[in-house]
């Protein structure tokens, strides 16, 4: 927790982050179909029975830092200093960072009837999800006190962060209700690994340059759910001293004109932290020595630990994991009479309930045969402008994909990382980021066939239990016409 103003955000640039992307909406992967409910991921008289990814692990990476921020904290990360250029002071300029993570470690699905086209599952993943606000004086501070020529300054120290990791074990239910609707269920059990949240209200500090130190006051609230340094690889296994529970629910409509309309109510849930986790409500001044000195890093870090902590006491808490609901639009288009060429374009419009951000993506695959390569672009509410591309290779019982959904980002923080130069370092657009994902299942056991076309023993007549409910309560006619 190095640095603890400002830490958190550090950490992301270097994080092997993993997170939410568009660029598999509606391609029918066991993936996209344990994300959202809704997705057959099986095709009948095509695919085998049984969906599996071998234990390979399908993920994907997402993080980003904006503002000013940018350069000092990719400078800090791989040359090992602060740079301070374009950073502002009394100008309430702040950046912000942004991590989610989602790592699927096993999915498994089943198809089970072929006039009730049910299709259940389970699935074990590790998902986290962190975001921060910062200061431009915080990493001012740490690059050099000369700018701060006033005695003292208010407020510019109020910084935020929360992260939370956590596994997810979960069992999934899709039914094609009727010809044009389907549902999808995903309950899932949570397990709590980490947390963290500091927010700062107040701040205030008080230079006292002859003797080199300043006097820094902190009011605000922190939490956290294990000792610095004494969380070990094994507290990463399951365990349940923290436990939770979430849901996901998603419905797709077929309309008349053929356009697919899917609704999400994604992760929807909770955590209870265990006993001994640790609430602080803070209100302290501490003096730092050295302010100008070399081990000004460490001075800060140690005298704003010290403040953060001095109101510890044990006790549970309960924190909501990053709900979010999305509605997505699709629809099919043959290119040419042959039907080897095949453009799916989907928008998808994305809220999180519990926060303020909101994304609308379009996703544009183009398919040839079994080859897929699609261009995603997406644009949030912080005015961010992503551009990605995913290839893919699917048949009907084998795929596998991999891509960006931040292509240009990610090059150059790449570039930035391995090149090691200022000039590369210092160059910074409206955002840094990086993003990747890549996944691979396949099907096996039997062919699923209607009976008419059956060379194995088919898989049974029985309607679904949502078909059968929606049955007693439309009561359609039969064949006979009764």
């Amino acid at each position: 927790m190095k640095n603890i103003l400002l830490a958190f955000c550090f950490l992301l640039i270097s994080l092997a982050s993993f997170g939410q992307q568009f660029s598999q909406y509606n391609t029918g992967t066991l993936f996209d179909s344990f994300e959202n409910p809704s997705r057959a991921s099986f095709i009948p008289d095509s695919s085998r029975q049984y969906a599996f990814n071998l234990f390979i692990p399908n993920f994907n990476s997402n993080v980003y830092v904006t503002g000013n921020g940018q350069a000092p904290l990719k400078s800090r990360a791989f040359l090992g200093k602060y740079a301070g250029a374009g950073l502002t002071l009394n100008q309430g300029r702040f950046s912000r960072a942004n991590v989610s993570a989602n790592v699927y470690s096993l999915m498994f699905k089943s198809f089970r009837s072929l006039d009730g086209n049910q299709e259940i599952g389970f699935s074990v993943q590790t998902r986290a999800d962190g975001r921060g606000i910062f200061t431009d004086e915080s990493l001012l501070l740490l690059n050099n006190t000369g700018p701060f020529t006033d005695r003292s300054y208010d407020n510019i120290f109020n910084n935020s962060y929360t992260y939370q990791t956590y596994h997810q074990f979960s069992a999934t239910y899709r039914e094609q209700v009727t010809k044009n609707f389907a549902f999808g269920i995903k309950l899932s059990a949570l397990l709590g690994i980490q947390y963290q949240q500091l927010q700062i209200d107040r701040s205030r500090i008080d230079f006292d340059r002859v003797n080199d130190r300043a006097d820094l006051s902190l009011q605000g609230r922190y939490r956290i759910n294990f000792t610095p340094g004494e969380f070990a690889a094994r507290d990463i296994l399951p365990n349940f001293r923290s436990p939770g529970a979430s849901i996901s629910l998603g419905s797709t409509i077929r309309t008349r004109d053929n356009f697919n309309i899917q609704l999400n109510v994604k992760d929807l849930g909770f955590i209870h932290w265990y006993k001994k986790s640790i609430t602080s409500n803070f209100n302290t001044t501490r003096t730092i020595q050295n302010i100008s000195g070399p081990r000004r890093e460490d001075n800060l870090y140690a005298n704003t630990f010290d403040i953060i902590r001095s109101g510890d006491t044990q006790g549970s808490y309960v924190t909501p994991t990053n709900g979010k609901l999305e509605l997505s639009a699709n629809k099919s288009y043959w290119l040419d009479y042959d039907k080897r060429f095949k453009y799916s374009p989907t928008i998808v419009l994305q809220k999180e309930v519990f926060y303020d951000g909101y994304t609308a993506a379009l996703v544009n695959p183009l398919q040839y045969n079994n080859l897929v390569g699609t261009l995603t672009t997406s644009y949030n509410n912080f005015g961010l402008f992503n551009a990605g591309l995913q290839f893919m290779v699917k048949t009907p019982n084998v795929e596998f994909y991999i891509g960006s959904d931040r292509v240009v980002q990610s090059a150059n923080l790449f570039r930035a990382g391995v090149g090691k130069s200022d000039s590369q370092i210092n160059k910074s657009g409206s955002f840094t980021g990086a993003d990747f994902f890549l996944g691979f299942s396949l099907k096996f056991g039997n062919v699923i066939e209607h009976p008419m076309n059956a060379s194995f023993i088919p898989m049974g007549e029985r309607p679904g239990f949502l078909k059968r409910l929606w049955d007693s309560v439309f009561h359609p006619k039969r064949d006979d016409g009764s």
